[in-house]
C-alpha cells in the first residue's frame, strides 16, 4: 500500500467522522421528506435535462423553450436541474406558458443554482437524493444535449428500467446529430461486447422535432398495455 494513502487513513480521527456522518443521515432524510411532501402532486410531470453551459440563444435552449412550452400548454408540469443553460430554457418555457416550473437545484461550490424561471423550487445538498425526485415522479425524461451530468441521468434512468427498478416510461434524446455517435458506441462496442442487448435500444428514442417529442411521449401511453404515471418504489423508496 502507498505510504501516503497510509498516513491519510492513520491521520482520521474514526470516531469524529462517525458522529458526523450519523448527522449527515437526519439532512438526507428531511431532503427527501421535503421532496416527496412538494412534489407528490406535481403530475404529470416531464424531466428535462442538459448542459447548464450553452447561452439562452443557442439553438438546442430555444429548442427546450419550445417543447417546454407545448408540455405547459398541455398541462405537463416541467421538471429541471434548476440552473442556467439547458434547465433555465426547460424552466422559461413552461413558466411563460402559465405551467408549473419545478427546479431541482443543487448547492454547487463554484457556481450559483437557481434560474429566475421557477415556480417551484427545491434546493439539495445531496445529487443522489435529488436525482431520486427527478426520477420518482417523472411520466417521460427528456434528454437534451449536454455533459457529464446528463449522461449520468441518462445512465440512470436506462438502468432503472432496464433492470426493472423503474417503471417504464418514454425517454427521448433529441439532437440527433448530438446524440448519434453515443448511440453508435452502443451499437458499435457494448452490444458486440455482450454488455447490453438488442432490446435495449427499444428503451429510447432519437428525436429532433419538438411536436415529436409531444407526440413520443402521448403515443407511449396511447399504446402501452397497462400506462401508469404513479410512481413506484423506485431505489427501494
Amino acid at each position: 500500500m502507498s505510504e501516503k494513502l497510509k498516513q491519510i487513513c492513520a491521520s482520521i480521527d474514526v470516531e469524529q467522522a462517525k458522529a458526523r456522518d450519523s448527522w449527515k443521515v437526519f439532512q438526507i432524510m428531511a431532503e427527501f421528506v421535503d421532496g416527496f411532501q412538494r412534489l407528490a402532486n406535481i403530475r404529470p410531470s416531464v424531466s428535462i435535462f442538459g448542459s447548464a453551459r450553452f447561452e439562452p440563444d443557442h439553438p438546442y435552449c430555444k429548442l427546450t423553450e419550445v417543447i417546454s412550452r407545448k408540455l405547459a400548454e398541455d398541462g405537463i408540469s416541467v421538471v429541471s436541474g434548476g440552473g442556467p443553460g439547458i434547465m433555465q430554457a426547460a424552466n422559461k418555457g413552461a413558466g411563460e406558458a402559465g405551467g408549473t416550473s419545478v427546479g431541482l437545484n443543487i448547492q454547487l461550490p463554484h457556481e450559483d443554482s437557481g434560474n429566475p424561471f421557477q415556480n417551484v423550487s427545491l434546493t439539495f445538498k445531496y445529487f443522489f437524493a435529488r436525482k431520486v425526485m427527478f426520477v420518482k415522479y417523472a411520466s417521460a425524461y427528456i434528454v437534451m444535449p449536454g455533459g457529464f451530468g446528463t449522461l449520468d441521468e441518462t445512465a440512470e434512468i436506462l438502468t432503472l428500467i432496464q433492470t426493472g427498478k423503474s417503471r417504464r416510461i418514454p425517454i427521448i434524446l433529441v439532437g440527433t446529430e448530438f446524440w448519434q455517435g453515443f448511440v453508435d458506441w452502443l451499437r458499435n462496442t457494448l452490444l458486440p461486447a455482450g454488455t447490453i442487448s438488442e432490446k435495449d435500444f427499444d428503451l429510447f428514442h432519437v428525436l429532433d422535432d419538438a411536436d415529436d417529442v409531444i407526440a413520443a411521449i402521448y403515443q407511449f401511453y396511447d399504446e402501452a398495455e397497462s400506462p401508469s404515471i404513479a410512481p413506484e418504489d423506485q431505489f427501494g423508496i
